[in-house]
């Protein structure tokens, strides 16, 4: 019957499918009855213990990062951590040996003596240099879910799937102004007293562009998603060169192997000579644009046409007598001659940040920074009605940018590394770090900071609990570990910015426990990737976490099912889950540990109640959850 039922379903219509399915049904209940007395299969659900151990994180590796940290970010709980970048500079595609301005230095040395009147000496000069610091944005992609132009970040929570929405309130919907080339932000966008409903002479698109900021961290108690809070905050940034000489190779591997820096290595204090940079900056959500110049000879007024847009970020003024003297004055010298030469010879910059507040940490991607070097030189203009003999000297512009990381082929050219300068943790926090027993709490900080050690089945590895479960031939349909928030100690202790998400991964092989192929996402952010796996902070009604729970299934099956070993399991914080790679860190008495990259950039902290929870907190206690289905 079933073979009929499926040629049959295939090629009968609507009715005729109905009524064979029917027949069908009810024959199978028939030839049922009787083999099967009761119900075959059986759920339930278990609990298991877990054995838990807090591990002190000394250091981190912190070159060859993705993002670099600089400032300082106060943690009422795990106190406070001041970051400083040390990086290298790298000429433009690694080529060394740079001409500035039309000529070579050897060139411009034979002015004197190869009778070519367009071969002169260019006295190139620095007029201006600028050191520019994108900020990371919030991806645009699924981030406009209305498509009116403007971030849902940006919008209140009302307004981000109303693309009728007025942000600046001139009349005009976001959607039109988005279609209009009109100023979302601002009810004037050309600032001539005439409110953009009404003006009809705007030009369009020459306003810059708003976005919303990520990256940014501060203890003061705010909203961790609010990506408008820091706009108008301002700091102190101090640019200084080093003399202080990164290696790429590590001589202790016969240069075999990259070299491996630490938070905790001392090179912010090698400073070579007086700042380039010292002043107050303040962060705006803007891009940073420059017009053209107007041309007098034409009806339209180039002043007010954008001629180049800069993402969001720190753009300040160096000293350009600095960048005289080690860039454009070794035209053709041996320490310009290539990268290798150069870095030996300009061995990089620190960048330190100073809050105007209590404090401030931002994160930036080092690869996308440069330095602007804007000179200019002397240029012979011949005459034309002398055949090129006589002429003229005009001064012309040119520009030379110095890059700090170059990414090319999987493979990051120059060096930085962040060194971090970390307060002590309290007594209660010290106590429970690096012992035997049981944890009460699960202490966690991003970076230099706490790890925990995951034993699954108890402290031996739980051999009997799993040699039960295989002969009891449970189906694993799910398996969890649920951590609850110890809300009151945050409190206690002064409370924190708590971490979105929590990783779980294989501590003795550093895999991830989930599988990316079978993982459901939604959006490409990280918190909207690998969903099955989960992890995410849960919240109350007033905003305060409350667990993490995080599915290692398919992990436990493998042990019970594929006699895989149930290995140690290490629990740390994460910016982007995404990304499971891991180095060296370096923790208690000089043991190593693996540590994701994305914990190295990770300031957060928080606290979870452990498997052997305080008095009155049994119900918090961390435990691993089972849901199996068994046969009778």
């Amino acid at each position: 019957m079933r073979r009929s039922y499926r040629w049959i379903s295939a090629i009968a219509g609507t009715f005729f499918f109905g009524i064979f399915l029917f027949s069908c049904e009810e024959e199978l209940s028939t030839l049922g009855e009787g083999v099967v007395p009761e119900e075959p299969f059986n759920t339930g659900q278990a609990e298991f213990d877990v054995f838990a151990l807090n591990k002190r994180v000394v250091a981190v590796q912190t070159n060859k990062l993705p993002l670099y940290q600089v400032g300082v970010y106060n943690d009422r709980v795990f106190g406070r951590r001041q970051a400083i970048i040390t990086t290298q500079l790298t000429l433009p595609n690694l080529q060394g040996n740079p001409t500035f301005g039309n000529f070579s230095q050897s060139r411009e040395d034979t002015a004197d003596s190869d009778d070519d009147d367009n071969t002169i000496n260019e006295n190139e000069t620095v007029k201006e240099v600028f050191l520019y610091l994108p900020y990371q944005l919030v991806p645009a992609t699924n981030r406009d879910r209305d498509g009116d132009g403007v971030q849902d970040e940006l919008e209140s929570p009302e307004d981000r799937e109303d693309p009728n929405s007025d942000q600046d309130g001139d009349g005009l919907t976001d959607l039109e102004e988005r279609t209009r080339g009109t100023n979302p932000f601002d009810p004037d966008t050309d600032g001539d007293g005439i409110n953009d409903a009404e003006d009809d002479a705007t030009v369009v698109n020459s306003f810059p562009n708003t976005f919303a900021l990520d990256s940014i961290f501060s203890g003061r108690f705010v909203d961790f998603n609010d990506k408008d809070q820091f706009i108008g905050e301002r700091f102190t940034l101090r640019v200084e060169p080093s003399s202080f000489f990164l290696r790429d190779l590590d001589p202790n591997t016969n240069f075999e192997e990259l070299q491996e820096y630490f938070s905790n290595t001392d090179i912010s204090t090698f400073v070579e000579g007086p700042p380039l940079f010292n002043g107050e900056v303040s962060i705006d959500n803007t891009e940073i644009v420059t017009f053209a110049e107007d041309d007098p000879e034409t009806e339209t007024d180039e002043s007010l046409i954008i001629e180049t847009r800069l993402d969001p970020g720190v753009r300040i003024p160096l000293d350009p007598t600095f960048f005289q003297e080690n860039i454009l004055d070794k035209e053709g010298s041996f320490e310009l001659l290539s990268q290798s030469n150069f870095s030996n010879f300009l061995r990089g910059l620190h960048i330190s940040l100073t809050p105007e507040n209590e404090d401030l940490m931002i994160l930036f991607d080092l690869s996308q920074a440069n330095i602007t070097i804007i000179y200019e030189f002397d240029d012979f203009v011949a005459d034309d009605t002398t055949g090129g003999t006589e002429g003229s000297i005009e001064k012309v512009e040119g520009e030379y940018t110095l890059n700090f990381l170059q990414n090319s082929a999987n493979f990051t050219n120059g060096n930085a590394v962040n060194t971090f300068i970390d307060d002590p943790f309290n007594s209660e926090i010290t106590t429970a770090l690096d012992t035997e027993e049981n944890a009460e709490r699960i202490f966690l900080k991003g970076g230099s900071g706490i790890v925990a050690e995951i034993r699954l089945f108890g402290e031996d590895g739980g051999a009997e609990v799993i040699n039960q479960i295989r002969e009891n031939d449970w189906i694993i349909n799910e398996a969890n570990l649920v951590f609850h928030v110890d809300q009151n100690e945050l409190e206690n202790l002064g409370g924190t910015i708590e971490p979105p998400r929590l990783y779980l991964f294989n501590g003795e092989t550093t895999a991830p426990l989930f599988n990316p192929a079978t993982e459901r996402s939604t959006s490409p952010s990280p918190l909207g990737q690998i969903l099955n796996y989960d992890g995410i902070l849960q919240r109350d009604q007033d905003g305060d976490g409350t667990q993490y729970t995080i599915r290692i299934t398919e992990y436990i099956n493998n042990i019970i099912v594929r006699d895989s070993a149930n290995a140690n399991l290490t629990l740390a914080l994460t910016s982007n889950i995404t990304i499971p790679a891991t180095q060296e860190a370096e923790g208690d008495m000089g043991s190593r540990i693996d540590l994701p990259v994305m914990n190295a950039i990770n300031p957060l902290g928080t606290i979870l109640f452990g498997p052997n929870p305080p008095a009155g907190a049994e119900d918090k206690k961390l435990k691993l959850e089972v849901f199996f289905t068994e046969t009778n």
